[in-house]
């Protein structure tokens, strides 16, 4: 049974965290003024902006700064800073039991995975969403309008937003969960690992040369996690087709995934717009949805909040 967080009200408290990879304070302006502008107020977690190289400070702040905006009652939901690396170090420090118990509206991406899969895995809804750093950078008003939309407990699926592509025609309806792919293959065999049975799979990755994306999704396939899901949704996999290996070569990304994916038979989507791609939706993780392969689209049967 997943446990929705409730959705955000003008007055609620977002705390920034950043449990993996460092940011300089300003890079976080323009999210803290969005969020400012629905009313919302901004606390930045006390070791929000350190860096110990591509870590954001050491591992018991990050993890200290996490369970502290987890755990404090006044404040109402937790968003991270950035991505990059480093989630995975924090586990031996986190009570994730505890943390996934609070019911906080919990968002970020890329090496967020981590974290997201976990606390989908103790029955917590997580949200797939732009951060700090992401919107730092100019997107389409729709990339807003998505976060926005899902801060209230509305359809993060607006108005303007791209569909996706059919790379296997069909419907399929399940929870949604998943995230950046190379997060999602190192989680198997750990006590946290990625749990497909019954769901929608969204992929994305960035900076990965093709042949690890062919890695990574084989990976998925041998293992037997990707046979176990519904459907498929498929992101981008940035800027792979310019990170080919000269002493090996290389294959666009896309061909990849359809010889990899495509012959699961599972109704599958490509170039959905989440994730590290120009522009991104916000996508609740653990929500029940249909995906539409077939007309390109992910529809959410419920609200992403209680």
């Amino acid at each position: 049974m997943i446990r929705k967080p409730r959705p955000l009200e003008p007055g609620d408290v977002i705390a920034l965290v950043s449990p993996a990879s460092p940011l300089p304070r300003e890079r976080t302006d323009f999210m803290r003024n969005l969020l400012e502008s629905e009313g919302y107020k901004v606390v930045f977690a006390n070791n929000c902006f350190d860096s110990d190289f591509y870590l954001a400070g050491d591992d018991l702040a990050r993890a200290s700064d996490l369970m502290q905006a987890f755990l404090d009652p006044g404040i109402d939901a937790v968003m991270c800073t950035r991505g990059g690396y480093g989630c995975a170090r924090l586990f031996p420090f986190l009570n994730l039991d505890a943390m996934a118990a609070q019911n906080k509206m919990f968002l970020g991406f890329s090496d967020i995975t981590t974290l997201h899969i976990a606390l989908n895995n103790r029955g917590l809804a997580t949200y797939h969403a732009p951060m700090a750093l992401t919107l730092h950078y100019e997107r389409e008003p729709w990339v807003y309008e998505s976060l926005k939309a899902t801060l209230r407990g509305e359809d993060p699926i607006v108005p303007g937003a791209p569909k996706g592509q059919t790379l296997v025609p069909g419907i399929a309806e399940g929870p949604t969960v998943g995230g950046c792919l190379c997060l999602l293959t190192d989680s198997l065999g750990t006590p946290n690992a990625l749990n497909t049975e019954g769901k929608l799979l969204i992929i994305e990755d960035v900076d990965e040369n093709p042949h690890r994306i062919d890695a990574m999704l084989t990976h998925l396939v041998n293992s037997g996690t990707a046979s176990q899901a519904a459907g498929f949704v498929i992101g981008e996999m940035t800027r792979t087709d310019e990170r080919v290996d000269e002493g090996i070569g290389g294959k666009p990304w896309r061909e990849i995934v359809r010889d990899r994916i495509a012959p699961l038979g599972k109704p599958t989507v490509i170039d959905f717009p989440f994730g590290h791609c120009k522009n991104m939706l916000t996508l609740p993780l653990g929500i029940q949805a249909r995906l539409d392969a077939t007309a390109g689209t992910l529809t959410y049967l419920e609200s992403p909040c209680a």
